[in-house]
């Protein structure tokens, strides 16, 4: 996995980088990488402090799992019983529809533009209630999903409520303390003067420094969390093992949720939520720059790996989970055939020296997926569109025409590669693959009538 940090830095620009890898709490790999500054080359250390951003998040969720589970609060109860002051129509919002995005709240603040708040943050959470008592919900509560720090921000006040403390107290007596996490700090005010690292955008493809928002404290529920690898990941396996919320308790409530129209929620008890017909996958992410992802076969009582990736930003913005991905992929490519798919299709995305032969290896490279036909054109399509976003147009065209080489009879095939050259310019190409998307589009609405 070395190999694939090495990669990873210089395929995407990241400027320093740390991953730890562990089962059952045994540590499988965990190595650093880069700079924690550019400007000084200090660099990247396995005790380095990154700025983490939304995993805050996992350690509100946690503190309201707790309080359920110790029968304090409940998921389905109004949030306005425990939270006064809240606006009229919030105050049935449920604890549950908080935790997992699907309250409908609207968004407290809009995000910086080149490190530019379009308006100061409110002071406080009753600020923010007074800002937006008379905006509406986006959409009726438990009805969809839409990530808003807002949701946390009102998780944060309402645990702060119940405890009866402020809410970073309330993380340092249930959270820090106990498992002795002295590395992890709410907000930068505690922070050490040396061993932190220095937080990174990429613009027009060249690092800058991207320092954090002056975060209030009532935002510390989504916001402003700094530490080390080996406290993310000493917090993983607390959780895993029981230490802060019961295993069944935990069993319980990391599963799907069914939305009224029949799809499925992105979260689980605030943690992310995936399946890839092996592992059930929760986690979190910091945006672009860190992930944590926890694995496990159905049962916590079973194998449970967890993955913690670090970094201090990167000169493409690279999503964090492509990060998490490709380490899975180079750790058990068997296990993970749609990341290994997709890391294999990275590679030949930016190997321009082999055009000639695209055809011969897109076949070499089906016949050595386990993967259907369904999970693999799904997979190539997907990873298409990452390509594009890190790496521009030309490198997507070699993915989207494989996949249209592989399944010529797929009108979507042909439709992503149809927008692929409308976005080069080529608009001559982009309307005739169109069309052609198009005609299969029809042809199979025929076979099924």
């Amino acid at each position: 996995m070395t190999k694939q940090l090495e990669t990873n830095r210089q395929r995407y620009g990241i400027a320093g980088q740390a991953v730890l890898v562990a089962r059952n709490g045994q540590v499988l790999f965990r190595g650093a990488d880069g700079e924690a500054d550019i400007a000084t080359h200090t660099p990247v250390i396995e005790t380095t402090v990154f700025p983490v951003y939304s995993l805050a998040k996992l350690f509100a969720s946690t503190l309201a799992v707790q309080r359920i589970e110790q029968g304090a609060l409940t998921l389905d109860g109004p949030i306005g019983a425990t939270l006064p002051g809240l606006p009229a129509h919030w105050q049935g919002i449920r604890l549950r529809d908080l935790l997992d995005h699907t309250s409908g709240l609207p968004e407290y603040f809009e995000a910086p533009q080149n490190g530019t708040l379009a308006a100061p943050l409110p002071a406080d959470a009753r600020a923010v209630f007074a800002a937006l008592a008379q905006t509406p919900l986006q959409f009726a509560p438990g009805t969809r999903t839409r990530y808003t720090q807002t949701n946390y921000l009102v998780l944060a006040a309402l645990l702060a409520a119940d405890g009866g403390k402020p809410y970073p107290q309330l993380v340092e007596d249930r959270i820090l303390r106990p498992l002795q996490l002295r590395h992890t700090w709410l907000g930068p005010a505690a922070l050490p003067k040396h061993g932190v690292a220095t937080a990174y955008t990429g613009r027009n493809g060249q690092l800058m420094p991207d320092p954090d928002l002056a975060w209030p404290d009532d935002a510390l529920g989504h916001a402003a969390l700094y530490t080390t690898l080996d406290d993310l990941a000493r917090f993983l396996q607390a959780m895993t093992d029981g230490e802060l919320v019961g295993r069944a308790t935990l069993q319980a409530l990391w599963q799907p949720r069914t939305l009224p129209d029949g799809q499925r929620g992105w979260f689980a008890a605030g943690w992310e939520y995936g399946d890839n017909g092996i592992d059930r996958q929760v986690g979190h992410d910091g945006g672009t720059r860190v992930r944590v992802r926890v694995l496990f076969a159905g049962s916590l009582d079973g194998d449970v790996d967890t993955v913690v990736y670090l970094t201090n930003g990167s000169a493409r913005n690279v999503w964090s989970r492509t990060l998490v991905d490709s380490i899975l992929a180079a750790m058990a490519p068997e296990r993970f055939p749609a990341e290994a798919l997709a890391e294999t299709l990275r590679s030949l995305a930016l190997d321009t020296g082999q055009d000639d032969d695209l055809r011969a290896r897109a076949r070499a490279i089906r016949a050595a997926s386990p993967l259907d036909d369904i999970a693999f054109e799904r997979t190539v399509n997907a990873t298409g569109y990452a390509v594009r976003e890190n790496f521009g147009i030309d490198p997507a065209l070699r993915v989207f025409a494989l996949n249209a080489d592989l399944f010529p009879m797929s009108a979507n095939a042909w439709d992503s590669l149809a927008e692929a050259y409308a976005a080069k310019g080529d608009d001559v190409q982009a309307n005739a693959l169109y069309e052609k998307a198009r005609a299969l589009a029809r042809d199979a609405t025929r076979r099924k009538d």
